[in-house]
């Protein structure tokens, strides 16, 4: 056996493939790393929001935030920004929306939604809301267990929703009440530092007020369990009905209608 060997053309063809082969592999990295390039400058573009939108989520916020605020306070939202990760489609309409029950006080979320685009989405925006207003708080470093008097008390202009737990402006409030944690001079006295009180036992005879739209009535009945402030109690009435209320102060029982 012998082997032919390849024509001038044959050697001149298989020359011009190999180079085919290398300028395909060229183009398609090229290509690869184009897209590339171009999938980070899109993710970019949806982490920013437009002038339009971040004054609708400042607006939806401060709103949020003066619906529970008390009057001369002042309110900072910090908008922070979309996951990086984020691939959103292109979308015409875009609406900044407040997610229903959600509170806009401290660490909080909006909305983001796209209303006219090929694919509908609803992404979260981190937003801050920050409420800066007089409150009352330790005038020195106190220890659990501490009584509170006039003299522990100072005021200052706080967050008051950078926590859970609400503030109080009248030192009177708070004179006798009993602290559970320790608090650093200048922190604010919170309704979860301090000793819960009972206002009734079980078995005493309390005041019912029940609230509608427009009235209120009150009628006596007897408490079934102890009355601890702010917490849900049943009353007994004479007539033997029984309903739930919530414990607002010494032998009272408030009952929403």
């Amino acid at each position: 056996m012998f082997k032919l060997r390849p024509t001038p053309l044959q050697l001149r063809a298989h020359r011009a493939a190999r180079m085919l082969g290398r300028c395909k592999r060229f183009l398609l990295g090229l290509a690869v790393c184009s897209s590339t390039g171009m999938a980070q400058d899109m993710r970019g573009l949806n982490t920013e929001l437009s002038t339009e939108l971040s004054a609708q989520v400042q607006q939806i916020a401060q709103a949020g935030a003066r619906a529970g605020m008390p009057a001369q306070a002042r309110v900072d939202v910090q908008v922070g920004r979309l996951d990086p990760r984020l691939k959103l489609a292109p979308c015409q309409q875009v609406q900044a929306y407040l997610p229903p029950g959600l509170p806009m006080w401290g660490r909080t979320r909006i909305g983001i939604r796209c209303l006219d685009g090929t694919v509908r989405w609803n992404v979260s925006l981190p937003v801050t809301v920050k409420v800066y207003a007089r409150a009352l708080v330790a005038a020195d470093a106190l220890p659990a267990g501490a009584v509170l008097t006039q003299a522990l008390l100072g005021s200052a202009e706080i967050d008051i929703a950078a926590e859970a737990g609400a503030v109080f402006s009248d030192a009177t409030s708070l004179v006798g009440r009993t602290l559970i944690r320790p608090l650093a001079a200048g922190e604010a006295v919170r309704s979860n530092s301090l000793k819960v009180r009972q206002w009734f036992a079980a078995g005493d005879t309390v005041m019912v007020r029940a609230v509608g739209s427009g009235f209120a009535v009150a009628r006596e009945g007897q408490a079934m369990t102890a009355g601890l402030e702010g917490q849900s109690v049943k009353v007994r009435f004479e007539n033997g009905r029984i309903i739930s209320g919530r414990v607002v102060g010494e032998r009272h029982v408030e009952m929403l209608l």
